[in-house]
């Protein structure tokens, strides 16, 4: 389902209320702690309701008697009777509390869970400021709602059953005079609900919408200031702010409108109730403390209601969100393994691919009948211009995506038969674009295997060429790197992805123009450290620049999908064909 369908359809009441019970369906875990905050709500409005009718015996039976005594005495019981809803409320609101933080929390290991199992095109066409968006201000919005609005909500509707019930009790004549503004009150929450539901959801859409642009405005800040682009786009975040504000500003007056609009009629029915309950203490002998709790309950009447609508704004903002949230959770994962899918013990590195065909859109192939073998101990080169499928390849050997059509085998077993770790884990990939987690130097190449000594860390490290430069660095391997190792030259942080890769160990061996963002010097001492690593090893190398290709066992020039020339280095510069111009070309630019 696109972006935007998956708004338009959500709309309808009946995704909301699919929504709403879905998100309670993750309350249910702490059902014993939701039975001792439904005591605890019955406890508060009880108190809230007796101390209310208490003003009828109060009046009726001390003040006007004159009995101040036994007032005294009714007194202490009116304010135990307060103090008991006063802790049933504060306690309430603490359980509420750790219930909230429990839900969001397993909500939020829900989303990461998923999101660790989606499969790589998924993130290739989701903005990640957008996604984040979900982790954050959705998540907020989830969690207010159920430690503020849920409880408020229940409170609000046991409130109101109570409060008719004792209006009905005390007065019904009076009572069938306060309903006459019941409906106005619920035709003007209606309006306005139905109106502030469909902002808060394009609020929170659009608010995605802004945290994904500035996320990608802050990565590609240095592309920015190069081009002198920054007016362009402070206008493009001016349009998006804009647009937030518009929604913002829709969805908050609507959820403003309700609380002004409830009281007025509160207050309009307020003198109503008044003027007739006088003129039945008048003429009927209606007793005072009678009219007294009556007002007094006609004045908590309008409360829940109002409480209500207002709520209920605050429960679409987390309906909203929660849409938002069960979008990502309910996408398909990678396909699972299949029952009878095998686990690779020792791989030996045989590696092909026979007919290979694949598109990332159905209607567009990339790879069109591609073939190749490769044995262990070998090197094959993949070259080509920008767009002939080479990294297409490399995605399909870990199965970042399925091919199409044809076969890939690693040690004669098609890799759609080999359980998905295992498969992975055979292999070790260096892009061309760097990534460094958080933490320490060690931290980094230790993620290549997570049981390393810091022995190994070391050797690796030497075999690539980075130990030399990680010794000068503050705190050697406990340097601390942060921001994508953004303290580290382009070629460093590729030297430690390749260090990451060899401490992985793997039988199968694949770089992506891995020496391409390093300087000329630290390519040859790259390169020595590829070569030992290399050794033993099936080999699949990318790479733009041919003079680091020459020494491989076979290249494999590709053109539009297709494997239009294949040998060693001499072969291939003998044929004059398309490997021979490419060589002079970059020879006469070089």
């Amino acid at each position: 389902m696109a972006h935007g369908d998956h708004y338009k359809h959500s709309g309808k009441p009946k995704e909301g209320k699919k929504t709403f019970l879905r998100l309670m369906s993750y309350l249910t875990c702490d059902k014993k702690l939701l039975s001792l905050i439904g005591v605890l709500i019955i406890i508060s409005i009880i108190s809230s309701l007796a101390g209310s009718y208490m003003l009828r015996p109060i009046i009726n039976d001390y003040i006007i008697p004159g009995d101040y005594a036994g007032l005294i005495k009714i007194l202490i019981l009116l304010a135990i009777i307060y103090l008991s809803g006063v802790v049933a409320t504060y306690i309430q609101y603490r359980l509420l509390n750790k219930i909230g933080q429990n839900t969001v929390t397993r909500m939020r290991k829900a989303l990461f869970e998923k999101m660790e199992h989606l499969p790589i095109k998924y993130f290739d066409t989701h903005q990640h400021g957008d996604l984040m968006s979900r982790y954050t201000n959705d998540i907020d919005q989830i969690s207010t709602a159920l430690t503020d609005s849920l409880s408020d909500m229940l409170s609000s509707v046991l409130m109101l059953i109570g409060i008719f019930i004792l209006m009905v009790y005390i007065s019904p004549i009076l009572t069938i005079a306060t309903l006459i503004t019941v409906p106005l009150m619920f035709l003007s929450a209606k309006f306005i609900v139905k109106r502030s539901k469909k902002y808060f959801k394009a609020q929170q859409e659009t608010l995605g919408e802004v945290n994904g642009y500035i996320e990608e405005m802050i990565s590609g800040q240095k592309v920015i200031r190069v081009f002198g682009h920054e007016k362009k786009v402070e206008d493009d975040f001016e349009g998006l702010n804009q647009k937030l504000k518009g929604k913002s500003e829709k969805a908050q007056f609507y959820s403003g409108l309700m609380m002004p609009l409830m009281q007025n009629l509160n207050t309009l029915n307020y003198v109503v109730i008044t003027i007739i309950g006088a003129l039945l203490a008048i003429f009927r002998g209606f007793d005072v403390g009678g009219l007294a709790a009556f007002l007094q309950y006609s004045r908590q009447f309008g409360r829940p209601i109002n409480e209500l609508a207002s709520l209920y704004n605050s429960i679409q903002a987390a309906i909203a969100g929660a849409e938002r949230i069960f979008q990502i959770i309910d996408e398909k994962p990678e396909q699972e393994d299949s029952k009878d899918a095998i686990a690779l013990n020792e791989v030996k590195g045989y590696l092909e691919m026979k007919d290979v065909y694949f598109g990332y859109k159905k209607d567009k192939l990339i790879l069109k009948g591609v073939s190749l073998q490769a044995n262990p101990d070998t090197k094959i080169a993949l070259v080509g211009e920008t767009g002939a499928g080479k990294t297409t390849i490399l995605n399909m050997l870990p199965r970042f995506f399925d091919i199409e059509s044809g076969a890939i085998t690693i040690d004669d077993i098609p890799i759609q038969n080999i359980k998905r770790n295992d498969l992975r884990q055979s292999m070790a990939i260096v892009l061309q674009d760097t990534h460094l987690f958080t933490g320490t130097v060690r931290e980094n190449i230790r993620f290549g295997r997570l049981n390393a000594t810091d022995n190994e860390i070391i050797q690796a490290a030497k075999l690539t060429a980075a130990h030399s430069f990680i010794k000068r660095l503050p705190q050697g391997y406990d340097t601390l790197l942060e921001n994508d190792g953004a303290n580290l030259s382009q070629g460093q942080r590729q030297l430690l992805n390749i260090a990451r890769a060899a401490i992985a160990d793997p039988a199968i061996l694949l770089l992506d123009e891995a020496t391409s963002n390093i300087d000329t010097r630290s390519e040859l001492l790259i390169q020595k450290g590829l070569d030992q690593l290399m050794q033993g090893r099936t080999s699949l190398i990318i790479a733009h620049r041919l003079s680091t290709v020459r020494n491989a066992d076979k290249i494999l020039v590709l053109d539009h999908g297709r494997i239009i020339e294949q040998g060693n280095h001499k072969e291939l510069l003998a044929q004059k064909g398309k490997y021979y111009s490419l060589y002079q070309e970059q020879f006469e630019n070089s």
